[in-house]
């Protein structure tokens, strides 16, 4: 049985709640035929309304932008699916256990990076102290950093990178994606305005094949997100490979979410 099976046909049943987040998150057991996992369970009856996002519409915001990771093979999202639970409908997602591993962000001295990090930009630490806040120059975080403007995703904090076993990294927390207006929102600005990678190239053009109508992944996405939202994605999608390089700042739109972690 694969992850999304067990997390689609299993039973959930809800071991606690995580507190701190801003709608209600639960963490669950799910199991089936003597498989056993765990997982996050968010019930669209507990999402707080927002002004710029139609009201109930997380949950399938999640399982959509899993859909398109898996469609770039990057697979930096967790397996997501759109189920009923305990609390109704909402979106179950794969339990991350957190991995030590390499540092992603930092506060540091001086008005440059070292080697290996790149800049997000200046930070009050207090007492009239501005330090640079950095990310890691690393390729996991590149390749994040495309799919969050293809998601065009306005909450890309810090709190939300997931270093896993096996040098992984997941990402998490995707509610506030696919808005038919640009809302890029995160902390990965340190390649803005450079090229495109390689690899980033090729992976957008079998993402544009794969968004074409009465495509799979189309036809998938369709049932999740508005038309508007599509037809915006593919155009994100066909504006990077045209320009070809990371996008920057609108200046229309806060560009780092806050708190940044």
């Amino acid at each position: 049985m694969t992850t999304t099976e067990l997390l689609t046909r299993g039973e959930l049943t809800v071991r606690g709640q995580i507190r701190d987040a801003s709608n209600a998150v639960l963490y669950c057991s799910v199991a089936h035929d003597g498989e056993e996992t765990f997982c996050v369970y968010k019930p669209v009856r507990g999402e707080r309304p927002l002004w710029d996002f139609p009201d109930g519409t997380l949950a399938q915001r999640e399982v959509a932008a899993y859909e398109v990771s898996e469609a770039t093979g990057w697979g930096l999202v967790p397996p997501t699916v759109l189920r009923d639970g305990p609390f109704g409908e909402g979106m179950c997602q794969l339990w991350i256990e957190g991995a030590p591993g390499s540092e992603l962000l930092a506060l540091v001295d001086g008005e440059e990076p070292e080697d290996g990090w790149k800049a997000i930009g200046l930070a009050e630490v207090g007492e009239g102290r501005t330090a640079l806040l950095v990310h890691a120059d690393d390729v996991r975080l590149r390749r994040l950093a495309v799919l969050d403007a293809v998601l065009n995703n306005a909450d890309r904090k810090g709190g939300h990178l997931l270093p896993a076993e096996g040098d992984r990294l997941y990402a998490i927390d995707h509610g506030v994606t696919f808005n038919a207006e640009n809302k890029l929102r995160t902390l990965l600005w340190g390649w803005a305005g450079e090229p495109l990678t390689e690899e980033a190239v090729e992976v957008l053009k079998g993402l544009q094949e794969a968004l074409a109508p009465s495509a799979p992944l189309a036809e998938r996405l369709a049932a999740l997100i508005t038309p508007a939202e599509l037809d915006a994605t593919r155009a994100r999608v066909a504006a990077l490979l045209a320009l070809g390089v990371h996008p920057e700042p609108s200046g229309e739109w806060p560009a780092i979410p806050w708190p940044p972690v």
